[in-house]
């Protein structure tokens, strides 16, 4: 007889992911076409060079990157545990020191309360992705009772 489990969750921020994307190459044209502006001399006598336009170019793709970096948070939960990648920092955490997933009224995202009374935010479950928010927070939530009602079973 098979055990029946929870769906493993996969979840990122879905439209900030979209929002970066579309912003990201507009900053890169945008320095581009601002690099084009840099010739002649400026008011205090200096000239602009071709390293000047390149150096732009350079910053351009460089908060572009920065802007895309948005798009790093990601989860992954199956049955093991749930495997956290936020902006800055990563966790990789078993059910067992989780107490409850948590998804605040007024939050941004939702958050893993644990044994330790820390916390951990899952910036990949935004409140502005709306139901995939929802769903991957009940998804969490199924995944963590099952942990539970799995660990209850074998004292």
């Amino acid at each position: 007889m098979s055990e029946q489990h929870p769906p493993d969750v996969r979840a990122l921020p879905r439209r900030l992911s979209q929002v970066c994307w579309v912003v990201a190459p507009f900053i890169v044209l945008m320095f581009i076409a601002l690099s084009f502006g840099l010739t002649g001399r400026t008011e205090g006598g200096g000239m602009f060079s071709t390293g000047d336009q390149y150096a732009m170019v350079g910053l351009g793709i460089l908060l572009a990157a920065g802007v895309l970096w948005f798009t790093r948070p990601r989860v992954y939960a199956d049955t093991k545990g749930v495997r956290i990648r936020n902006m800055f920092g990563s966790y990789n955490l078993p059910w067992q020191v989780v107490t409850a997933v948590r998804f605040d009224e007024g939050s941004p995202w939702a958050a893993l309360d644990l044994a330790d009374d820390d916390q951990v935010a899952v910036m990949a479950i935004q409140r502005q992705d709306k139901d995939r928010a929802v769903a991957a927070v009940r998804g969490l939530r199924a995944l963590l009772a099952d942990s539970q009602t799995g660990a209850e079973g074998t004292d």
